[in-house]
């Protein structure tokens, strides 16, 4: 997989957002391992450095999200109260849909350098189903059966609502033949 560099205020919250949630499942994180953590995660298509995970781990402590304290050499984050409820209430916004998050698809595919929203939003979801058959195929034996049935179904209601609908009559009732 071709190395990808992000840069930019993303990477921050990304990086951040990322660290929270390793340190509330797996406790307590240094800077290179969150960094081979990333690596592992994108397959090595993203290995942020020190420039950019150390600024968004000292971020988290600053906003009180993460304590840091020393081990030898090494700064040790951890999660706080607040770096939990940030979490809780960011994935209660993910939570609820579409409904309060902005949709930024004609921005997004302007930035890709197209006017076709629908064109960018079918690249964006090739691009979603390639990672979901990846990450199917990774899962444990056991696991992937019921990925699989779920992506099914999900993806059968979607192209249901994508089918075109009959026609409906004309006011006054009468219907074309």
């Amino acid at each position: 997989m071709a190395r990808t560099t992000i840069r930019g205020p993303v990477q921050g919250r990304v990086l951040g957002l990322y660290a929270l949630a390793t340190m509330e499942r797996e406790g307590p994180i240094y800077g290179y391992a969150l960094g081979e953590r990333i690596s592992a995660a994108t397959d090595g298509a993203w290995r942020p450095g020190a420039g950019a995970v150390y600024p968004a781990l000292n971020a988290l402590v600053a906003r009180g999200a993460a304590r840091a304290s020393r081990d030898g050499r090494r700064r040790i984050y951890a999660i706080t109260p607040q770096g939990r409820t940030l979490l809780r209430r960011i994935r209660e916004y993910f939570a609820r849909g579409d409904g309060d998050a902005p949709d930024l698809s004609r921005l997004w595919a302007t930035i890709h350098g197209s006017d076709d929203v629908g064109a960018h939003l079918l690249r964006h979801l090739h691009r979603h189903l390639d990672s979901l058959v990846a990450s199917v195929e990774r899962a444990p034996r056991g696991a992937q059966r019921a990925l699989r049935k779920q992506a099914v179904a999900e993806l059968t209601g979607a192209l249901q609502r994508l089918r075109p609908r009959p026609a409906r009559p004309a006011r006054g009732g009468v219907r074309a033949r």
